[in-house]
């Protein structure tokens, strides 16, 4: 059956419209999903744990209790963007310092994976090592690969008096220490220390 031309167009112009609001839906609901994943943790109290790092020194939340800890999660010890994103927070460390600010890295590797990595790179902050994936789990934070899990690349800012203050769900390996760093310094004035 053949349509006249102006049923066609207005056909055309209607599906048109129909695509492109599915399209936008779908896009605001994503997008909702991610702002409601990136603000969930944001004003609760962050978890606690009691993880080693590369030494094998055990390291808890309340050992930090008046300073901001900068938890950044990681997929794996030595690869390409895990290593770019500890260089970076090594290259500003002594400005975290200044702005009474730890850093801590964490991923699922174990404590032995830990110490190799640290030495190449010559950090001078702890790296955590969550095998039992017991903190990574409770953050929600896990990704599994089939038989291997790593933790997601996310990052989680914790205030002097352990509230997470901001969940960064995005993280631009060249330029996440740096936004960091600038977020404590823009909170410091407004949170009691």
């Amino acid at each position: 059956m053949k349509y006249p031309p102006i049923l066609r167009i207005g056909l055309l112009c209607l599906s048109t419209v129909f695509y492109f609001n599915s399209i936008s839906y779908a896009e605001n609901s994503i997008f909702s999903k991610f702002d409601q994943n990136q603000k969930q943790w944001i004003g609760k109290k962050s978890p606690e744990f009691n993880l080693q790092d590369q030494n094998s020194k055990t390291h808890k939340l309340a050992d930090y209790k008046g300073k901001w800890v900068v938890l950044y999660f990681y997929p794996k010890d030595d690869s390409p963007g895990c290593t770019q994103e500890a260089n970076e927070f090594k290259k500003l460390y002594p400005e975290f310092i200044k702005n009474n600010a730890v850093v801590l890295g964490v991923s699922l590797d174990d404590v032995k994976s830990h110490q190799k990595f640290s030495e190449k790179l010559g950090l001078p902050f702890p790296i955590l090592a969550d095998n039992d994936h017991k903190l990574a789990e409770q953050l929600g934070i896990v990704r599994n690969l089939g038989l291997v899990k790593i933790a997601k690349r996310e990052t989680f800012l914790i205030d002097p008096q352990g509230v997470i203050v901001y969940h960064y769900a995005s993280v631009d390996t060249q330029t996440h220490a740096g936004q960091v760093l600038a977020d404590i310094q823009k909170l410091k004035s407004t949170v009691k220390q």
